[in-house]
């Protein structure tokens, strides 16, 4: 399990904080395990509380009635997932699932409230990070309902390379899981994925992926609405 403080150190949401403050929260956490593959939590299942991914990576995604899903995002530690029902009280939104083992730490949702009562900057941050999700998401919506299908790749491979921060990455998703997302289906993800690589926009080896020209990847995602 990666160190405690460290962790707590590299969150934006608890940066700010003195180091006793920073040590008080850090102690109120759980420590939780997860192997690749594994739920953290179900959508809809009532909010135990804030979970802190201290290693490792997870996709969250929605759930349609007939089994088909849509992923909204992928965080990478160390990160914060399941900010909003902390405020509004309501369950999950999303089920969330380790595409990597992930060790992560649970702030119990009473503690944490109790700690933003004291420390009202935490709230304020917080804001922030949900203020961000909300943006994601409608960044989501336009991606799925306007451009094309290669447009919207390309904004995904996009957002993976810069979750990665670098060139060389490895997919965090399927091929069938990355077309959930875009709204489309895994042979079209597939062919428009040759396409980039036929026309040295990238280099594909099974899920590594090395963008040769990001230009011109940046290209294909402007899309005007």
């Amino acid at each position: 399990m990666p160190d405690r403080q460290e962790t707590f150190s590299r969150l934006p949401l608890f940066a700010a904080l003195q180091p006793a403050e920073r040590e008080q929260v850090a102690a109120m956490a759980g420590e939780r395990s997860f192997a690749a593959g594994e739920t953290l939590f179900y959508e809809g299942s009532p909010c135990e509380g804030l979970y802190i991914l201290a290693s490792g990576a997870a996709k969250i995604v929605k759930t349609s009635s007939s089994g088909r899903e849509i992923m909204l995002a992928v965080d990478r530690a160390p990160a914060t997932v399941a900010e909003v029902p902390l405020f509004d009280g309501g369950p999950y939104p999303a089920t969330v699932v380790a595409i990597e083992d992930v060790n992560a730490y649970v702030l119990h949702k009473d503690d944490f409230r109790r700690f933003c009562r004291e420390h009202p900057d935490v709230a304020l941050k917080m804001l922030a990070v949900v203020g961000r999700r909300l943006r994601i998401l409608v960044s989501l919506v336009e991606s799925v309902t306007f451009g094309s299908v290669r447009q919207r790749l390309a904004r995904a491979l996009i957002e993976f390379m810069e979750v990665a921060g670098s060139e060389e990455f490895v997919l965090p998703v399927t091929h069938e899981e990355l077309a959930f997302r875009l709204g489309t289906v895994r042979e079209v993800v597939s062919r428009n994925l040759g396409r980039f690589q036929a026309e040295g926009i990238l280099r594909l080896n099974k899920r590594d992926v090395v963008v040769l020209d990001a230009a011109a990847l940046r290209a294909e995602a402007e899309t005007e609405y």
